[in-house]
């Protein structure tokens, strides 16, 4: 597995992230090799997660992290370059069903 990608889990897990899955874009989409998504508990919690990850990635020497959605914390997107992590309150991951979208899409492709 991806370095940055097993960080990114790590990382996730250890700041108590639910429902933790890895989608493999190799050679699938262009715009990363893998999508990370992840549940916070509480608009704090997806706060909190995605500003420890941000942290993270930069000890790690990530540079030009993108991130969208901190203000609000019910949907938070990282652009780590090679991975793009989604951070998301339990209602709002299940209203999008992100991963049936990539899933289905990767499985068509």
């Amino acid at each position: 597995m991806d370095k940055t990608l097993d960080n990114i889990v790590t990382q996730l897990e250890d700041n108590k992230a639910l429902d933790i899955i890895s989608i493999d874009l190799k050679g699938k989409s262009d715009i990363a090799d893998f999508l990370v998504i992840a549940t916070g508990t509480s608009n704090r919690h997806v706060g909190s997660l995605s500003e420890n990850l941000i942290t993270e990635l930069k000890k790690d020497g990530i540079k030009n992290i993108k991130a969208e959605g901190i203000n609000k914390s019910d949907w938070v997107l990282i652009d780590s370059g090679d991975v793009i992590v989604h951070i998301f309150r339990k209602e709002v991951r299940e209203f999008y069903n992100l991963e049936k979208l990539w899933q289905t899409n990767i499985e068509t492709n």
